[in-house]
């Protein structure tokens, strides 16, 4: 007994660390993420007070409409590729890759196919909308039920089977351009790049309520993501229904992108982007930090990239060609880091 006690008494100054912890040296996701917030909130007001002139109310509500655009945008594109990283337990894919943006240019080509340039231009923004919206997540939770249904949880079937589609879509769409006239592809083509600054009004608005009631679901469901981010085994050891919370992440991932898509445009690798530069500075997985910290990001990516473009460089064009280029340069780091690991 003597010695096991005076053997404990010499363990005891072996760990200082117990009596005096040191500070952490490593700033919290909590600061990291509000200096997000304060970066996002920095660049919004630069982007709507930079170089007023003349007419400053005008100008003023054009840039509010753009950077709210931008702001939906990039929250529901933000989200969704962080759930979709979630449930899909691989970082390197996107939710595009279930044929959702191949199927809006499918939707475009055919319209702008069946009706001509002119007749294309005449259709209403909200029964555009409606339509676009309607087919992309009517399709999605098709490919779900089906793909979930039948075969279980096998979600590399549903990548597979959604990879597979998004190629068909391409070749129709390819086939269709080929036969069109010249003139409806050059209106065509402008529909192919998403566009932040000419959406209308009544459609952000209810694009952003849209969101909004998402975000909202999604946030009252951030624990559970981070159960289901650990693989189904775990997860369902854990008491969490893995199938019941991977399907309603996958319709939510479905209309968080439809929305986005409709709204703007088609955005491939926007969401990789801003989901891995939010997974980088915030140093956690935890998606009550991802979820905000990615919205953050594209917030910031979005508006940040737009007065730089505009402002700054005085270059006229479209924002989502360079998006997507240094999100494609992304991509091919990311496969490569994973080849050589």
């Amino acid at each position: 007994m003597t010695q096991a006690h005076t053997t404990s008494e010499h363990a005891t100054p072996a760990h200082p660390a117990r009596t005096h912890p040191a500070p952490s040296r490593a700033v919290g996701p909590g600061v990291r993420l509000a200096a997000l917030a304060v970066v996002a909130a920095a660049v919004c007001a630069l982007y709507l007070a930079w170089g007023l002139t003349g007419n400053w109310q005008f100008l003023i509500g054009r840039r509010a409409l753009t950077v709210a655009t931008m702001v939906v945008v990039a929250v529901a594109i933000g989200m969704s590729t962080v759930l979709f990283h979630a449930v899909t337990a691989n970082r390197i894919l996107t939710p595009s890759v279930m044929g959702l943006d191949a199927l809006y240019l499918a939707l475009q080509t055919a319209i702008v196919f069946a009706l001509g340039a002119q007749g294309a231009s005449l259709v209403p923004g909200p029964a555009r909308f409606v339509l676009e919206l309607a087919a992309m997540v009517g399709a999605s939770v098709a490919l779900f039920g089906l793909v979930m249904g039948r075969f279980g949880r096998s979600l590399t079937l549903l990548l597979l089977v959604g990879i597979l589609l998004g190629g068909l879509l391409r070749g129709v769409s390819s086939f269709l351009q080929r036969i069109m006239a010249p003139q409806e592809f050059i209106v065509l083509q402008d529909r192919f790049f998403a566009d932040f600054t000419g959406a209308d009004p009544v459609l952000l608005g209810t694009s952003g309520v849209l969101v909004a009631v998402l975000g909202v679901l999604v946030w009252t469901r951030r624990h559970e993501l981070d159960v289901v981010a650990l693989g189904h085994d775990l997860a369902v050891c854990l008491g969490v229904r893995h199938r019941r919370v991977t399907m309603q992440a996958l319709a939510i991932v479905a209309l968080l992108v439809g929305v986005a898509t409709a709204l703007v445009g088609p955005t491939l690798f926007f969401g990789l982007l801003v989901a891995h530069l939010a997974y980088a500075v915030l140093g956690t997985d935890r998606h009550a930090w991802t979820l905000p910290g990615a919205a953050l990001s594209g917030v910031i990516a979005l508006v940040g990239g737009q007065f730089l473009f505009e402002r700054v460089l005085g270059l006229e064009g479209s924002l989502s060609m360079v998006v997507e280029f240094v999100g494609g340069l992304l991509f091919i780091g990311l496969i490569l880091r994973r080849t050589r690991s």
